[in-house]
């Protein structure tokens, strides 16, 4: 069974930074992509930053140039380097990745962590 869980997550001033954490358990780790996603209050959930198998990384045009995605293969974890950051990049923040069989997509949540940026 696939199960993730996040942690880092806190209360950080404009400006400071946060490094987020995931370790997954259940799956051949280095064989999936993985992915951080955040949701605001009212918001809908959405994609902020992924890193695939070979390291490839994409990030939300929002974070760009202020959060890196990295993962070590020899822990199972995935992390989220958050700098400069904003008001706005308050959320519930998730751990995901997705396992496909015949066609079929199945998405694996972590519980979430909470990033709160205010002074």
């Amino acid at each position: 069974q696939v199960q993730l869980a996040e942690s880092g997550g806190g209360l950080v001033q404009p400006g400071g930074s946060l490094r987020l954490s995931c370790v997954a358990s259940g799956l051949m780790f280095d064989t999936y992509a993985m992915y951080w996603y955040r949701q605001a209050p009212g918001k809908e959930r959405e994609l902020v930053a992924g890193v695939r198998v070979a390291g490839m990384t994409e990030y939300a045009e929002s974070v760009k140039g202020r959060f890196i995605i990295s993962r070590d293969n020899a822990k199972n974890e995935v992390y989220l380097q958050m700098n400069s950051l904003r008001p706005e990049d308050t959320a519930v923040y998730y751990c995901n990745t997705v396992h496909w069989q015949g066609g079929d997509r199945t998405d694996y949540w972590g519980p979430g962590t909470q990033v709160t940026v205010s002074s």
